[in-house]
């Protein structure tokens, strides 16, 4: 396995700067390796099991192990209207009498769309998107043509949302809140706020890249440009360094020490912006696999891990309910989706599969984490650049399934270990 892995690395085509993998089979890890670099250039560094990255939408399973948890202290009910929480009505336009509830944004038929903006400074406010004045209402572009929880269309503003009404409920500070009462409990020393990170998780820090430059345009064989977390000193504490992955140009640092907390959560990127190792990731692939407990403590219940794992949205063919991200997404939970084996969202190209879990794709990254159905077994992986254009190249096109062409390379390894 180690020598299919390491010839995943590489400075052209399909191949990737670095690269780890992590594989359970009954609950028991029997597989785990790291390859090629977490930072390129003079100061190269390897990727190792303590690297943390940015590690895109896997962040979104964290944002919700709170909510359940939130959920089950009965401060928080998924089929309300989450306007309660805001302190302003959110509705689609289009649909006024609807209300939004937080199950709809866990699953992404909340009728909200992303826009070319998603993640704002912190002097706005989260109506900003919804308003026709607001900074950010980008011509109505937030708001679907279909009805809430009629159709689905994977949405990360969803989550900045989910955060915010994290924020208005528990009254703390979204990074702090998921420290201190989900990323401390598995012990991990995860952040959001790069600043905040210890000087030994910060110097752990790995960046991601793409052959990608500041103007748009792709060489494979060019250099590698970092795309997020490539600091030459770590930021001052409680700043924020924000990114949109579809305007790079809209960006910026801004200062947390005056924000008010349950106005616009979006600035801590609740969908993507969790800094977590390969080692800490386990910690929570550790407590799912067990029902919620992890190593004595109860982190969530068994019925709040069944309410995220299960279907709430699933595609159907005849009516054409939703955006299936070319098939990949074929049914959506809370915060994980579920993969049938037979299916174009498969992982497995010649062993039927059924898998729940989520990806992460942003800056050139790629992760995911996933357990097999019914079972103890599981895997993780992250990957933290790729050389092509994952959307327009047809290199990146996967050959057996909708994933890309990382994704289809590294699942065929770990096809042999499950």
């Amino acid at each position: 396995m180690d020598e299919r892995f390491s010839a995943l690395i590489g400075d052209s085509g399909v191949k990737v700067p670095g690269l780890g993998v992590i594989i359970f089979k009954g609950g028991r890890e029997v597989y785990a390796n790291f390859f090629g670099s977490r930072k390129l250039g003079k100061k190269n560094l390897p990727v190792t099991r303590d690297t943390k990255f940015r590690v895109a939408s896997l962040s979104k399973q964290f944002t919700i192990f709170t909510i359940m948890q939130l959920v089950e202290q009965g401060k928080l009910n998924l089929d309300e209207d989450v306007s309660k929480y805001l302190g302003f009505e959110l509705r689609n336009k289009k649909f006024p009498a609807v209300p939004i509830t937080a199950r709809m944004l866990a699953s992404h038929t909340s009728s909200i769309r992303d826009g070319k903006i998603y993640s704002i400074p912190p002097n706005f406010g989260l109506n900003e998107f919804f308003s026709p004045h607001g900074k950010f209402y980008e011509d109505g572009a937030h708001f679907a043509d279909e009805p809430p929880e009629k159709f689905f269309t994977y949405c990360n503003l969803n989550y900045g949302i989910l955060g915010t009404i994290i924020e208005a409920v528990t009254g703390t500070r979204f990074d702090i809140y998921q420290r201190e009462n989900i990323l401390s409990q598995f012990d991990t020393r995860a952040d959001y706020v790069v600043g905040n990170l210890s000087r030994k998780d910060f110097d752990l820090l790995g960046t991601t890249y793409q052959k990608k430059n500041a103007a748009g345009h792709w060489d494979e064989f060019g250099d590698w440009y970092a795309k997020a977390d490539d600091y030459v000193a770590q930021p001052a504490r409680d700043t924020i360094y924000l990114q949109n992955p579809y305007a790079e140009d809209f960006c910026g640092t801004y200062d947390l020490r005056n924000y008010k907390v349950g106005t616009n959560a979006t600035i801590f990127s609740p969908q993507g912006g969790l800094r977590i190792s390969f080692e800490e990731l386990t910690h929570a692939m550790e407590m799912i696999l067990n029902g919620g407990m992890y190593r004595g403590r109860k982190i969530l219940s068994q019925e709040s891990l069944a309410e995220m794992f299960k279907p709430q949205w699933i595609f159907d063919t005849k009516k054409n309910n939703g955006d299936t991200c070319g098939g990949v997404m074929l049914s959506y939970g809370l915060g994980e989706y579920q993969i049938d084996g037979r299916s174009t969202a498969r992982l497995c190209k010649h062993t039927e599969i059924n898998f729940v879990g989520h990806t992460g794709i942003a800056f050139g990254l790629l992760a995911g984490m996933f357990f097999r159905a019914g079972t103890k077994d599981a895997f993780l992986y992250i990957a933290n650049g790729h050389c092509l254009d994952e959307n327009n190249d047809p290199r990146s096109f996967g050959k057996f399934s909708g994933n890309y062409i990382w994704e289809e390379d590294i699942f065929r390894v770990v096809e042999g270990r499950l």
